[in-house]
């Protein structure tokens, strides 16, 4: 594969600019046998681009044919390109996972559904059409597990309610919790297995309660690392994939 053809898989631009970068410079190779970054001035220099170590304009990045990261969100952001009132969480990521060439009309890793601009914690993004649908639908029963702090104390029949059922305003259809757990008087620990809109705080508010506030701390059997930063994103690794239970990476 050519290098600027690597380049513009990579959210780099498209292939002029990609060659323009080589040509100036600015992308270097990691080198084995020298043990450091190389610079590369032929943009149509064929590489495997499978394993591969590049640096563009001092940042190292590894080559990965599909995007799937995962972003601690932060409060007062929201899940869209076209934001109404909140800095998009896209502003959190760098140029390139925004700009990486998807066959849609969207381009780059798009959120894998959505969390309000005041809750916090895991998101997942891609430009994975199968992951997203795989992650999101409804049908697939992905738990998500959301660490809810409530106004008032909450009960035990609160408890047994959210576990039964409870009938939100738009369906009904009773909406139940996969699971409860709590882990003190005014923190419930709540799992989810479809997402409606405002689930959480339209659930705690139909028993009698209120949400102050939400944090998403895990996906599947993916939790959401203590060492990643509020604002911060990775890659998600193999590992990764297999406890969110997708296989086609």
């Amino acid at each position: 594969m050519q290098l600027q053809d690597i380049l513009y898989s990579q959210g780099f631009g498209i292939r002029r600019v990609c060659s323009g970068l080589v040509q100036q410079g600015w992308v270097e190779i990691w080198d084995s046998e020298q043990q450091a970054f190389v610079p590369v001035r032929d943009s149509m220099l064929e590489l495997e681009p499978v394993g591969l170590r590049f640096r563009v304009q001092g940042v190292e990045w590894h080559y990965q044919a599909k995007g799937y990261i995962m972003l601690h969100k932060p409060a007062g952001t929201e899940c869209s390109q076209k934001p109404s009132a909140w800095p998009s969480i896209y502003t959190l990521l760098p140029q390139p996972l925004r700009q990486r060439p998807c066959k849609g009309a969207i381009q780059g890793v798009q959120a894998v559904g959505r969390l309000d601009q005041d809750t916090t914690g895991l998101l997942l993004l891609s430009d994975d059409g199968q992951f997203i649908h795989r992650m999101s639908s409804p049908k697939k029963h992905v738990p998500k597990v959301y660490r809810v702090t409530a106004k008032h104390p909450i009960t035990a029949h609160m408890v047994e309610r959210l576990c039964a059922g409870v009938v939100l305003d738009d369906d009904p259809r009773p909406v139940r919790a996969a699971a409860c757990a709590l882990v003190s008087d005014c923190v419930l620990d709540l799992t989810l297995t479809e997402g409606k809109y405002h689930q959480v705080k339209r659930m705690l508010a139909a028993v009698g309660n209120r949400v102050e506030a939400l944090h998403r701390w895990k996906i599947g059997d993916l939790v959401l690392p203590e060492d990643l930063p509020s604002g911060q994103w990775r890659w998600l690794t193999a590992k990764d994939l297999q406890m969110l239970g997708f296989q086609g990476a």
